[in-house]
């Protein structure tokens, strides 16, 4: 948890969605290099903005296919998907500051 800056909360979080899977010795939680990588790619996808189920969909495109050409086409289309969304909600945005400046003007 320390390395990827979370609490363990977060990690048991993700591992009650199915996201991550780590290895139990005892009832100590082992998290390898997978295990990591995986939550690194989950905390960047948040960061993103994208939901608990598009993160799941490109974790399972990582996982089935070796050369990663599904993931990457996939994602290319879901970021293209929330570059959109985000300039709507910046043009939403600049809209409603130019109201809200005649508003105060008056």
């Amino acid at each position: 948890a320390d390395m990827l800056g979370i609490t363990p909360r977060t990690l048991r979080f993700y591992e009650d969605r199915g996201l991550i899977e780590p290895c139990r010795i005892g009832t100590t939680r082992v998290y390898r290099r997978r295990e990591i990588a995986r939550m690194q790619l989950i905390l960047r996808g948040k960061r993103l903005g994208f939901s608990l189920t598009d993160i799941g969909e490109f974790l399972d495109l990582y996982d089935a296919d070796p050369q990663h050409l599904e993931q990457m086409r996939a994602l290319a289309e879901r970021v293209r998907m929330r570059i959109l969304e985000l300039e709507a909600q910046r043009d939403a945005l600049d809209q409603t500051l130019v109201e809200l400046a005649k508003l105060e003007g008056e």
